[in-house]
């Protein structure tokens, strides 16, 4: 298992970022930051929807989306702190970052986690189903991000690039959880 939770918090960071957390939550993005947004049919009906929350929220998406995570709660909790490292070996890159926002209501459920000191961008990032009145059940990724880092800055376009392909490797894993549990 890619996960590993303590009882106790380390040593809490600032986010990286000036604004004030929770800027994923739906509406307008701030300024400033490259804005992601992508969204994926993954099912239909409440099984799904459920199935889809507890991948999301409990981390399986992100372990089975290849990212280790390192986790002071064993589901997003606001103020949890997370570390998720990414790339293989040598080239494997810590990502700290904060819980800031959760949602668990009959129709939404998902989180937000904000970028803290050290790590290579700053802004948030937000994972979320959501089901509609048809039953239809959405993956939802929402990101506002920057390169915080002079070598993140250097990448270019390779950033925002990676960041893409993460959410919609995202999608396509809650979708397979999603319809074992379906």
């Amino acid at each position: 298992m890619n996960t590993r939770t303590t009882g106790r918090r380390p040593p809490v960071t600032s986010l990286s970022y000036p604004e004030r957390p929770a800027g994923t939550r739906p509406g307008k993005l701030p300024a400033g930051y490259r804005h992601l947004r992508h969204r994926v049919l993954i099912g239909h009906g409440r099984t799904v929807l459920e199935a889809a929350g507890a991948a999301i929220t409990g981390w399986q998406m992100h372990r089975a989306a290849g990212v280790l995570i390192t986790t002071t709660a064993d589901r997003a909790t606001v103020g949890a702190a997370v570390e998720c490292a990414l790339g293989l070996g040598p080239l494997r890159v810590g990502a700290p970052c904060e819980v800031v926002w959760t949602v668990d209501t009959p129709e939404r459920i998902g989180f937000a986690y904000g970028t803290r000191t050290g790590h290579l961008a700053c802004g948030e990032e937000a994972f979320r189903v959501e089901m509609g009145p048809d039953k239809a059940v959405w993956f939802t990724v929402t990101a506002f991000s920057r390169p915080d880092r002079w070598f993140a800055r250097a990448a270019g376009p390779l950033l925002p690039l990676a960041q893409r392909m993460f959410a919609r490797r995202c999608g396509r894993v809650v979708a397979r959880i999603a319809a074992r549990g379906a």
